[in-house]
């Protein structure tokens, strides 16, 4: 039903145990979720590639402006020019802009300034963020909480692409105006982050690494307290 511009909610109520089932498996799901490095080079199917896009595309928005675009990238030519690209960029962030804090914190993961992953892993997802909107007739169209609609896509987009079987990276180099550059994006759109997706590599490994538990991340006000 529609009425004044607006429709009938479509929302399915579960059982409190169909609830907790789901809950609890999708927590599950996430806690095998890993920052993976090493890339297989095996293709994927590109549906996997559009289902997650289309994911993301139902995040919640400012003002449901979706300020956001998502550039897939499989052409191996184009890939490596994003490597190389990130690798100039990455390379003078490691030998001279980082602080000496900065690369102590990054130590444990064993990163530096070589970027394999952007031409092994069969996709590359490079997140845009639209900082305004341009009309017909060319003028800008102000855009509301921008960083923070599209960090919630990007979050909709890893899970969808992780409960897929595939696994990712994401990477921000900076600065990321070769982005634009390499792929021809207008002005309006500026480069958040690229993901790298795919499957691990058969040796890959990943850094013994752990994250906070609940007590350490959740505060609670609870009427029963």
């Amino acid at each position: 039903m529609k009425h004044d511009g607006h429709i009938s909610l479509n929302f399915t109520r579960l059982s409190l145990e169909e609830q907790l089932k789901r809950s609890r498996q999708f927590l599950d799901d996430m806690r095998k979720r890993r920052t993976v490095r090493e890339f297989s080079t095996e293709p994927v199917p590109p549906e996997l590639i559009e289902n997650a896009i289309a994911t993301a595309g139902r995040a919640p928005s400012g003002a449901n402006q979706q300020p956001w675009t998502f550039v897939a990238v499989s052409d191996p030519a184009i890939k490596k020019q994003i490597r190389q690209a990130a690798e100039v960029e990455e390379k003078e962030s490691y030998e001279r802009r980082m602080s000496q804090e900065w690369l102590d914190a990054l130590a444990p993961l064993g990163t530096d300034w070589h970027k394999p992953h952007l031409e092994d892993a069969p996709y590359l997802i490079v997140v845009f963020r639209q900082a305004y909107g341009v009309d017909e007739e060319g003028n800008r169209i102000k855009h509301y909480y921008v960083d923070e609609s599209v960090g919630i896509a990007c979050g909709m987009l890893l899970a969808s692409l992780h409960l897929a079987g595939l696994a990712t990276l994401t990477h921000t180099p900076s600065p990321m105006k070769f982005l634009s550059d390499v792929l021809n994006r207008p002005e309006n759109e500026r480069a958040t982050m690229i993901v790298a997706v795919g499957y691990p590599a058969e040796n890959a490994t990943v850094p013994d690494i752990h994250k906070k538990s609940l007590d350490e991340i959740m505060v609670t006000f609870s009427a029963d307290a």
